[in-house]
């Protein structure tokens, strides 16, 4: 539609990008209903993909915040300590992952923010935490959520893979919907390369919620001066594509009923992976295969047994053990049991 329609033209974007796409991009993560909108709270800007959000973010904040310390939870996706590194914050952690249960450290997560300075930015993922796949559960976050507020820190999502863990658009934003209910400021970045496809055309935004209406236009006018000599405004084509699969109904629905389906096929590689090591007898608890969430599984496997596993299966992943669950088929489970099955009996 896009390439046949001839009234459209390769001129510059402006500085924040293209509109229709900034204003739909907001209402996709905060809901169409959200007061925050309606209250010209917010101010959204285009940026490159996920990663170009995050840093643009980290410079606005590095600039115009009172706290330089950014805390990151333990462990998060490589990318982030540099991002915010060279966007010139103080990075820092959080305890987030269990390997003991391969589930969440709740406790250390309360703790360690419970601790950090008063007004500490807090890095959260949105949904489908990676590379661990665990999440916490809606009362967890409701916990989260009021210590972030009673200690005045300022939440900075992340939010790669809405749709992408549960299926449903509006389920994978509810964490963030919890923070911009209570009327308190935060930051969120997007990106629409997985639940899009969009990978190379890097298309992403950065939202902030601000107090009130006129903080908000100042602060898009601070993030102008932060992109402008960046990379001065962002590409047109993929905004067009995302802005123009959002404003259709028909063609909205097509994307969630497709975004849906390609969720479940995730869930169903992670009930077929737990049951072909189940029906092997493999030693160990596996049952985090089926309770994680996301593109992403931390298998609990040890470099050694990934070495292993490369060397005598040819299979490839990450050393810390992350697989990507949407790299999997039916044809390939038994395959990748087998290697699991192997590398656990003989190296324990």
């Amino acid at each position: 539609m896009l390439v046949n329609d001839l009234s459209r033209v390769k001129e510059y974007l402006p500085i924040v990008g293209l509109a229709e796409f900034n204003k739909l991009s907001a209402k996709l993560i905060f809901g169409a209903d959200s007061p925050a909108i309606q209250e010209n709270r917010v101010t959204t800007v285009q940026c490159l993909s996920g990663t170009g959000s995050l840093r643009v973010g980290g410079e606005f904040l590095a600039r115009h915040y009172h706290q330089l310390t950014i805390f990151i939870p333990a462990p998060t996706w490589g990318n982030h300590i540099k991002v915010f590194t060279l966007a010139g914050l103080n990075v820092k952690t959080y305890r987030y992952y269990d390997p003991a249960t391969r589930g969440l450290d709740f406790h250390g997560l309360l703790e360690d923010l419970g601790a950090a300075p008063a007004g500490s930015i807090v890095l959260l993922h949105a949904c489908a935490h990676n590379p661990t796949g665990v999440d916490p559960t809606p009362e967890q976050w409701e916990q989260i959520r009021q210590l972030i507020r009673s200690k005045a820190h300022l939440p900075f999502f992340d939010s790669a893979y809405q749709g992408f863990a549960s299926g449903s658009l509006d389920a994978d934003a509810q964490s963030v919907r919890m923070f911009v209910a209570d009327g308190g400021e935060c930051l969120m970045a997007q990106s629409y390369a997985k639940n899009m496809g969009l990978y190379g055309e890097r298309v992403g935004a950065l939202s902030i919620v601000c107090k009130t209406a006129d903080v908000a236009s100042r602060v898009e006018s601070q993030l102008k001066l932060v992109i402008r000599p960046m990379y001065s405004n962002p590409p047109i084509h993929g905004a067009s594509i995302v802005a123009t699969i959002l404003k259709d109904s028909d063609m909205y629905n097509e994307w969630t009923i497709e975004l849906k389906a390609m969720a479940d096929r995730i869930i169903t590689m992670r009930k077929q992976l737990f049951d072909a090591l189940s029906a092997r007898g493999t030693p160990g608890d596996w049952s985090h295969i089926i309770k994680q969430i996301g593109m992403f599984t931390f298998t609990g496997l040890n470099s050694e047994q990934v070495a292993f596993m490369t060397k005598e299966y040819h299979i490839y992943m990450t050393s810390d053990g992350r697989i990507s669950m949407a790299g999997l088929s039916s044809k390939t489970v038994p395959h990748l049991a087998d290697a699991i099955h192997a590398a656990v009996t003989r190296l324990g």
